[in-house]
C-alpha cells in the first residue's frame, strides 16, 4: 500500500522541492499542463531569448532565483523537463472510456510486462496524476539519449524523456491534485527496461532488396516507395509516416498479392533504420496492417 508524501501544495514549494532533486523546471499554466513561456512567434529576443529564442525544454532551470522570481509573477503549475533533469518517466494512464470496465489500465499492462521479464514492478519515485494514473521516475543512464514513446511498452504506457515533460506533484489541475506517493528517490532505469525503448542505431538503408517470388510486381514496387517515404521520414513524423506507409502497403496483403511477413520485415527494416526501436515498429506495423487488411476493399472496387 502506497501513500501520499506531505509535499507543499504551494507551486513555489513545489518547484523548489523538484530543482532541489536536480530536476529542471519550468512554469505551466495555472491550473493546467500546458507551458507558460511564450512561442517562437512571440519571443522578444531578449533576456534568456537574446540571440535566438529558447524553447521550454531549453529554458527550465534548477536555479532556485530563477525559480522564485518566476513564480513570483504568478501561481504556476510546475512542468518538469525530463530531458535535462536525466529523467525517463513512465506514464501509466488509465481508460479514457469509463464505460469499459474491463479495459486493462497502463499499471496493469506494465505489471504483466515487469512479471513476463522476470523481475518486479521497480520501487521507485512515482507521483499519482490528477486522472488517476500513475507516474514512474527513474534516472537514465548515462551515455544514453532516449525520446519519448506512445504505446511503445503497451497500451496505455507511454514514456517522456528528451523532448518531453511531466507535470510535477504539487501541481493541481481541474481534474485534481498530482500527489507523491512511495518511495523518494528515482531509481536507476532497468537495462530491461532501457532495452526495449533504446532507439535502434541508424544505419544506410541502401536499395530494398526483395525476393521477385514473393508477391506480384505491383505489390513490390509499391512496397519498396513506401519503405522509401519511411527512409527519408522527418524525425518527428517517423512513427505517423511508418503507419500512414504501412496501411498503404495493407491492401495488397488482404489481395494475396504479398506475403505479409515480407511487408513485416522490410518496414521493419525501414523503420529500425530511420532511428526507430524495433518494439516501436512492430507495434506501428501490425496495427496498421491489422487495419489496412480489415478496410481492404475488393481488388476491382479498388
Amino acid at each position: 500500500m502506497t501513500h501520499a508524501i506531505a509535499l507543499p501544495r504551494d507551486p513555489l514549494a513545489a518547484a523548489l522541492d523538484a530543482a532541489a532533486r536536480g530536476w529542471h523546471v519550468f512554469p505551466l499554466r495555472p491550473g493546467t499542463k500546458r507551458p507558460a513561456l511564450h512561442g517562437e512567434g512571440a519571443c522578444p529576443r531578449t533576456g534568456p531569448c537574446v540571440g535566438r529564442h529558447l524553447k521550454w525544454e531549453q529554458r527550465a532551470t534548477t536555479d532556485p532565483d530563477r525559480i522564485r522570481a518566476a513564480w513570483s509573477t504568478n501561481a504556476f503549475n510546475v512542468g518538469i523537463a525530463t530531458g535535462p533533469s536525466g529523467l525517463l518517466v513512465v506514464d501509466l494512464d488509465v481508460p479514457k472510456d469509463k464505460s469499459s470496465a474491463d479495459a486493462p489500465c497502463g499499471a496493469t499492462t506494465f505489471e504483466a510486462l515487469c512479471e513476463r521479464a522476470g523481475h518486479a514492478v521497480p520501487d521507485t519515485y512515482r507521483v499519482r496524476t490528477a486522472s488517476g494514473g500513475t507516474h514512474l521516475y527513474f534516472t537514465a543512464l548515462d551515455g544514453v539519449r532516449l525520446a519519448n514513446t506512445a504505446g511503445t511498452i503497451g497500451p496505455l504506457v507511454d514514456t517522456r524523456a528528451w523532448g518531453g515533460y511531466v507535470v510535477a506533484a504539487g501541481s493541481t489541475t481541474d481534474a485534481g491534485t498530482y500527489e507523491a506517493v512511495n518511495s523518494s528517490v528515482a531509481a536507476l532505469l532497468p537495462e530491461w527496461l532501457q532495452t526495449i525503448l533504446k532507439p535502434a542505431p541508424a544505419r544506410s538503408m541502401g536499395l530494398l532488396r526483395l525476393p521477385a517470388v514473393d508477391g506480384i510486381r505491383a505489390a513490390l514496387s509499391a512496397l519498396e516507395a513506401e519503405c522509401a517515404v519511411v527512409s527519408a521520414a522527418p524525425d518527428k513524423q517517423r512513427n505517423t509516416t511508418l503507419n500512414r506507409c504501412a496501411f498503404k502497403v495493407g491492401r495488397f496483403v488482404a489481395w494475396g498479392d504479398i506475403p505479409r511477413r515480407v511487408v513485416e520485415e522490410a518496414f521493419q527494416r525501414a523503420g529500425e533504420g530511420r532511428g526507430l526501436t524495433a518494439a516501436e515498429c512492430r507495434a506501428t506495423i501490425r496495427s496498421a496492417l491489422d487495419s489496412s487488411i480489415r478496410k481492404a476493399r475488393p481488388r476491382e472496387a479498388a
